[in-house]
């Protein structure tokens, strides 16, 4: 098959794109930097180096493809650090490109990288972005069969937290505690896609991906041994104390505050009632084996 990757060479698009190649599929991926090129070459891929944000590039690109992988990113749209970049806008800019980019390219099956939390417009903070390009790509003619993807939290999230361990000692967030919560590798994310890929294509059909149930103190506990620091805490704080912490540092203030919903979500539980509602079949990379891709991490 025909297959086009946005997202560049990621923590899922790399392995996306390299076994959709070694499977014998022709891949081109997109990136906007021209220095990702080799890269994806190295792996038996061909690079489209052009932007997201310009419809006429994806209207070209996607033409004679069987599938496109369709993924917005946070980082594409601007830093969290700007207080005067409007996030959401800039996910409904991408998926009306989108939407554009397939119509008038005539490609028929899509993969959407969507979110736990995108099937409700309110209640989730920053995860409404993925509601609404869902939506977006729903208008679609119905000829046009979609795959929407949501993943749980990604364990690589959780490099985030590397300084602020070695700052504070401690994991800091506004969830905490013993409840177990699902979580996913990249890798079984991309190997999820690629199943989907390979899969007959009909209608709308939505996927929740997961690997291992952690609870916050039990993601300190497996960390702490595998960076040498058994006393490693999950510490909680309250809403108040996350929200102020993050506008302290700079952080765009809708972004604070959808972070901060976000993660009041995870410990209420609500974000993961859809979730269970639709249980998958978990994925092979378990927390444990992440944990010592973290130490590399947080001792470099």
């Amino acid at each position: 098959m025909n297959i086009v990757i946005t997202g560049s060479l990621g923590n899922i698009g790399k392995p996306l794109a390299t076994e959709l190649v070694q499977k014998g599929h022709n891949v081109t991926v997109i990136s906007s930097k021209a220095e990702r090129q080799q890269a994806i070459e190295d792996i038996g891929a061909k690079a489209a180096i052009g932007s997201i944000q310009d419809a006429e590039f994806l209207i070209k690109t996607f033409k004679g493809a069987d599938v496109v992988y369709l993924m917005e990113a946070w980082e594409g749209i601007g830093s969290i650090f700007d207080k005067d970049v409007d996030f959401v806008a800039g996910f409904h800019r991408i998926g009306n490109n989108y939407k554009q980019a397939v119509l008038a390219s005539g490609v028929k099956n899509l993969v959407h990288l969507s979110s736990v939390g995108a099937h409700s417009k309110t209640g989730y903070g920053t995860l409404t972005a993925h509601h609404d390009v869902e939506n977006i790509l729903k208008q679609l003619p119905d000829d046009v069969a979609i795959k929407f993807m949501r993943p749980v939290g990604f364990y690589t999230n959780l490099y985030r937290s590397v300084q602020t361990i070695k700052d504070k000692g401690a994991f800091i967030s506004n969830h905490g505690g013993d409840k177990k919560e699902p979580l996913v590798s990249p890798l079984d994310i991309a190997a999820a896609i690629v199943e989907e890929m390979e899969s007959p294509f009909e209608g709308r059909k939505v996927r929740y991906i997961a690997s291992d149930d952690v609870s916050p103190n039990e993601i300190a506990k497996i960390i702490g041994e595998a960076i040498g620091k058994p006393d490693l805490q999950w510490m909680m704080i309250t809403d108040e104390q996350m929200l102020e912490g993050m506008l302290g540092m700079g952080v765009n203030p809708k972004i604070a505050e959808g972070m901060v919903e976000m993660q009041a979500s995870q410990r209420n539980g609500k974000l993961y009632e859809d979730f269970y509602e639709n249980k998958p079949t978990y994925g092979k990379v378990k927390f444990t084996d992440f944990a010592k891709d973290f130490a590399l991490v947080y001792n470099n």
